[in-house]
This record gives structure tokens, sequence and C-alpha cells, in this order.
């Protein structure tokens, strides 16, 4: 069975709250239960894992090279300046699907620039709740091409 991490970065635990008119109404809770029924319904074990401080994430990108098989990322406004995330992802050596709700190329300027976008195996962006989804299908076809 195939092991994906989904890591949500700063303020997305605030979802279904924060700015509805970008990110959309549904909760946090519900878009990661949706997110487990879409891993779970490719077979593959989930694990959601939330968190406001840049060194938590690189702490879990690190411990996710032993344990995980890919992961999807939305490293939120780190996206645009953690070069301490884009090297630890850059280390791990398993694919890192980016992803967004919005789409950061149509926001205010200094969200067009992804640090991270380059060490990801792509960037998934404007599709909502759906990115996420969409960042699991992308793991799914680089599985099944191993």
């Amino acid at each position: 069975m195939r092991n994906v991490l989904v890591i949500h970065g700063p303020n997305l635990n605030l979802l279904g709250e924060r700015e509805p008119g970008v990110y959309g109404s549904d909760t946090f809770e519900s878009i990661n239960a949706e997110i487990k029924a879409h891993c779970e319904g490719k077979g593959f074990s989930c694990e959601i894992f939330q968190s406001n401080h840049e060194g938590a994430i690189i702490d879990k990108l690190h411990e996710a090279r032993k344990t995980k098989d890919g992961i999807v990322i939305n490293a939120g406004a780190y996206t645009h300046y953690s070069y301490a995330i884009r090297d630890a992802i850059s280390a791990i050596k398993i694919p890192v699907v980016e992803v967004h709700m919005s789409d950061i190329h149509k926001r205010e300027e200094f969200r067009h620039l992804s640090v991270i976008e380059p060490v990801c195996v792509k960037q998934i962006c404007g599709f909502g709740k759906n990115s996420y989804l969409m960042g699991v299908d992308t793991l799914e076809e680089i599985f099944n091409e191993k």
C-alpha cells in the first residue's frame, strides 16, 4: 500500500472561515475528509498534517523521507519565500506535488513566485479543494510509472 502525506501550511486550518471568496466555504475538516476518501479509493493510506510553523513543516518533510511514498503540499505563504522548505523538499528524494486552492498567478504580485516549484514534480493551482485531489492523482501517475 502506498503511503501519502498531505501537508497544509499556515492559516489553512481556517479554511471555511478564511476568505471564502478566495478559498470557498468548505471547512478544513470536510476538505481533509474528501482527501482521505480520495486516497482510500486509490488504495493509499493518507496522513494529513497542518502547521503554522515553518520548522514543524520541515521536520515533517524530513520524517516523511523514510515512511511515505509521496507528498502533496500546500505550503501557504511559505511557498513564496521559504528556501528552508524548498531545501527540505529537495533533500528528501520522494515526489512532492505543490498545490494551491487559488490560482496564485492571478493574485497579488508577491504570490506569483513559488520558490518550491522547481523542486516539486508539479504545481497545481486554481481548482479549489480539487487541487489536493489532483495532487493525489499526480502521485498515482508517478507510482504507476515505477
